[in-house]
């Protein structure tokens, strides 16, 4: 019996196809090529009803992916003959390729996660997609069959990474193969169907030359931070919503000695630390029973187990900030994590307000005094009106005076204007104060301006 034989089975199938093969990275645009894109979607849903009936899923899930598009593709191909559909060579080719994104990988979503200048998809709902590319958004022509389709799509992706998502539980964080972060919302807490958000990461992490090149930091600056990695002083990066905080947690990364235990602790797992001894750890969502759920703060207190020299919060969102905080003043220096806020002061109110989360008792002056001595460096990330993003402060925190943590900054960025193409138009500057951190990394004896140049 011939391989496309056995992908052939004699009666209809009535189950779900769930693919566990993906895709092959193509560049082919997301475009459909019939003028009428109501019909053309009727006509790929028709034709890919008519090829799940017609597969053997055993023998699918055994061959190799190569091999299992080039017969699938020979098969539609005689689905198409055989209906004698007017469509030209371009459109059969394009309806071809679609429909093995449907059964091999994430439909829709595949020309998308194909296109490397895409850092972000946001799908609001089965017919409004839209990109960002270098900082801005677009709104595509991609759409799916409906909001079921949608649907479909999402629980193929967080079933892969044991994730679950239904009416019980309709929110869900995953991840995809490439270590792009997956965020999807469904009804009934999505009111107009089901949302979906990726957010994608380079394939290899962005080096420190790279951030000077981009216009990100300067040299200087990089040094700085470098030497207080090196040095073991608590680094805390805050920043909005896409402003490469993640992205800026990894560069930082790369100044970690390579003798030394790092455990990184995430909900979703996307960090690409550059060394070589990391222990990772995901936190769990609760079972179908509710039960089995393990937080971020169950984690940092099993990582104090684990003799970890450093420890890394992918992002304190809620209680295990005080973990964090204490692992810090603890005999773990040199940690990291990350918060959303818009400056430096804002991002200490936010620690402050975690660690009320955690249900401990503590007095305000209290929670400040441990913030106050945990936390010694904080980079500030923004993007700016024209998607760039920089390091717009890096201060650091010198003492409690009065129940109020004083800071003085070290860099920052200074924004003069905007040029007519929307360009922000600034400069690094150093204030001038001296660091207090100089006096911890001068007796560790590092000289910040040579740790840089290998990285330059």
């Amino acid at each position: 019996m011939g391989l496309r034989d056995r992908l052939m089975k004699n009666e209809p199938s009535t189950g779900s196809f769930s693919a566990t093969v993906p895709r092959t990275p193509s560049s082919r645009p997301a475009t459909i090529p019939n003028a009428n894109p109501d019909a053309y979607h009727e006509l790929k849903h028709e034709l890919h009803q008519k090829l799940v009936e017609k597969l053997d899923m055993q023998t699918i899930e055994r061959l190799p992916r190569d091999q299992l598009r080039d017969e699938l593709r020979l098969i539609l191909n005689q689905l198409l003959a055989a209906s004698d559909l007017p469509l030209n060579r371009l459109e059969r080719e394009q309806l071809v390729e679609e429909l093995l994104d449907e059964v091999t990988g994430l439909g829709p979503l595949e020309p998308l996660l194909a296109d490397t200048t895409i850092s972000d998809i946001m799908v609001n709902g089965f017919n409004t997609v839209y990109v960002e590319r270098f900082g801005k958004l677009e709104l595509t022509n991609v759409r799916f069959r409906d909001n079921a389709h949608l649907q479909q799509i999402i629980v193929r992706i967080v079933s892969r990474v044991g994730r679950r998502i239904d009416e019980s539980s309709p929110m869900a964080d995953a991840r995809l193969p490439d270590g792009a972060r997956v965020n999807a919302i469904i009804p009934p807490l999505a009111i107009d169907g089901p949302v979906l958000s990726i957010r994608r990461f380079g394939g290899s992490p962005l080096r420190v030359k790279d951030m000077v090149a981009i216009n990100s930091a300067t040299p200087e600056m990089l040094a700085f931070l470098a030497a207080c990695v090196k040095a073991k002083l608590n680094c805390l990066i805050s920043g909005g919503t896409g402003t490469g905080k993640t992205t800026m947690l990894n560069a930082l990364s790369s100044f970690i000695p390579e003798g030394e235990r790092v455990v990184t602790i995430e909900d979703a797992a996307e960090l690409q630390l550059q060394q070589r001894h990391v222990v990772r750890l995901e936190t769990r969502p609760p079972n179908i029973e509710g039960r089995g759920e393990v937080l971020a703060r169950d984690l940092v207190k099993n990582a104090l187990r684990m003799r970890p020299d450093r420890i890394v919060i992918g992002e304190c969102r809620g209680g295990e900030v005080l973990d964090m905080l204490q692992a810090m003043n603890t005999g773990h220096e040199g940690s990291m994590t990350t918060v959303h806020a818009n400056t430096p002061r804002d991002a200490l109110s936010r620690i402050e307000a975690m660690v009320g989360m955690g249900g401990i008792n503590m007095s305000e002056t209290l929670i400040r005094q441990t913030i106050a001595r945990s936390v010694n460096t904080i980079i500030q990330l923004t993007r700016g009106t024209d998607g760039k993003r920089r390091i717009t402060s890096i201060s650091e925190i010198t003492d409690m005076q009065a129940g109020v943590i004083t800071m003085q900054e070290i860099f920052k960025f200074e924004q003069t204007g905007t040029d007519a193409a929307g360009k922000v138009i600034g400069q690094f500057r150093f204030t001038g104060i001296r660091p207090r951190a100089l006096d911890r990394i001068e007796r560790y004896g590092i000289d910040p301006a040579e740790i840089i140049k290998p990285y330059l």
